[in-house]
């Protein structure tokens, strides 16, 4: 029944249109300096004879509804396509200074028509709320699909510029883009698993909006033409300074400061086998502590949110509820035993967590490295100084 809706909806608005065809264009606004926009943004624009000049955007979320925050990190994450005035939409990123290019497409009145009731379908309230997936389904993946279904299979993208190596998986995509940003990389390489570390088909870059801009600018039509007639900006040109944060200096990003534990874990641990055994107990306090509360954030991500891309992480290995042993055995009467056997698994952990990395399954942020090196430092340390203490 509904695309038995969708070609009556089609047929009747182009008999009603047949004078004017409409004009359909793909606009890409340049990365902003937040961090859901690093990738900048797509949206689709269409100029009717007789529904306007509008613009659809598949990347609006509602602040306001119930339980929203929670919703969202468990990946509930529900977006809204919605439509704007085109001056309206242009006009907002005209104020946030980032460039607003468009690439009309080569549609003949048929499939621009079936294109324009796909969207109308689409913004139906029953229709326009869908499940949001950063990298499979997202507001520059949407309009593509929409504009392949108008004109009837699947339409020859073109390949990016990007590095070989930046557009191998979805995480070094990321990294390409989120380089100025080593905080949120971080958060993401600890959060997402190895879901984002397979190799890439042809066309699944397009998951970034501006490397979906490049893709479709050279795209081919199944009759072998191009898909866009024409480019050029409604905002800004090519020159338009990038409203993207400079690069981080290194003492502010966490490959710093991840060295800087590694040293104090080193230092604490000459220190514990200097008969010095309390900086050890601090310090494993402190870090087992930390490294726990981010094995619950880790357990809540893999095993109750339904985001596809945080499970299977194999950070669990090092990272997880156990650790809080390493913070509390030390300070037990008789918790020896238990610290040197849960330290002994830990070390083991580390070692399988350097294969997986070194395998290609999942690849590890590089502070991740230091970070680990500290947790081994510790648990060689600590199985090995009531060793030492008694041949002495």
């Amino acid at each position: 029944m509904k695309r038995i809706h969708i070609f009556l909806v089609t047929l009747l608005t182009a008999l009603a249109g047949s004078a004017v065809a409409p004009e359909v264009q793909l606009l890409t606004a340049a990365p902003g300096n937040n961090i859901y926009e690093l990738e900048g943004h797509t949206a689709l624009r269409i100029i009717h004879p007789r529904w306007g000049d509008f613009t659809v955007n598949w990347g609006v979320f509602d602040f306001d509804s119930p339980g929203f925050v929670y919703r969202f990190v468990k990946g509930e994450t529900d977006y809204i396509a919605a439509a704007y005035p085109t001056e309206r939409f242009v006009s907002s990123y005209a104020r946030a200074g980032r460039a607003l290019s468009y690439q009309t497409l080569a549609l003949d009145s048929l499939q621009a028509e079936r294109l324009t009731a796909l969207v109308m379908e689409n913004l139906q309230p029953e229709n326009r709320v869908y499940r949001y997936n950063y990298v499979l389904d997202n507001c520059a993946t949407r309009p593509l699909d929409m504009i392949a279904r108008s004109v009837g299979c699947p339409i020859e993208l073109s390949a990016p510029s990007l590095p070989e190596a930046s557009r191998s998986t979805f995480r070094n995509v990321m990294r390409h883009y989120h380089r100025n940003y080593p905080w949120y990389q971080f958060g993401i390489d600890l959060a997402l698993g190895s879901g984002i570390d397979r190799p890439l088909l042809a066309d699944e870059p397009r998951f970034a909006p501006v490397v979906a801009r490049e893709m479709v600018e050279e795209a081919k039509l199944p009759g072998g033409e191009q898909l866009v007639t024409r480019s050029g900006y409604l905002y800004g040109s090519d020159s338009t300074p990038s409203v993207v944060a400079p690069p981080t200096h290194w003492t502010l990003t966490p490959l710093f400061w991840g060295w800087t534990v590694c040293a104090l874990a080193f230092c604490v641990s000459v220190l514990q086998m200097r008969s010095r055994p309390k900086w050890g107990r601090i310090f494993d306090t402190m870090w087992f502590s930390l490294t726990g509360l981010t094995g619950l954030l880790l357990t809540f991500l893999i095993f109750v949110s339904v985001h596809e891309a945080t499970s299977p992480n194999w950070l669990y290995l090092w990272l997880n509820p156990l650790c809080f042993i390493g913070a509390v055995a030390p300070w037990l009467k008789r918790g020896k035993v238990l610290e040197i056997s849960y330290q002994s698994v830990n070390f083991a952990l580390l070692i399988v967590l350097g294969g997986v990395f070194l395998a290609g399954v999942q690849s590890p942020n590089p502070t991740f490295i230091p970070l680990m090196l500290a947790t081994g430092l510790r648990a060689v340390t600590n199985i090995m100084n009531p060793l030492c203490a008694k041949k002495r």
